[in-house]
């Protein structure tokens, strides 16, 4: 299973991270890779919202953020 939501399809990236050695110098050292926060989420049957639609019923991986939206119901 990939580290992807499937909904907004959002990913990992690669970031640095960097170290001050003195007043307005920098030494870029760490690159490491930050993952969305995905969390197993089931989406009801019943939804109205379109881009849902498809994984109506079903437990899914979502990041915080479509999780909210999900939560929203019109």
């Amino acid at each position: 299973m990939t580290k992807q939501c499937l909904i907004c399809g959002k990913k990992g990236k690669l970031v640095w991270r960097r170290v001050r050695l003195r007043a307005t110098r920098y030494n870029p050292t760490i690159k490491r890779k930050q993952y969305p926060n995905l969390q197993r989420v089931f989406v009801p049957a019943e939804t109205k919202q379109e881009k849902y639609k498809k994984f109506a019923g079903k437990r899914i991986l979502a990041c915080a953020k479509c999780i909210k939206t999900l939560a929203k119901r019109k």
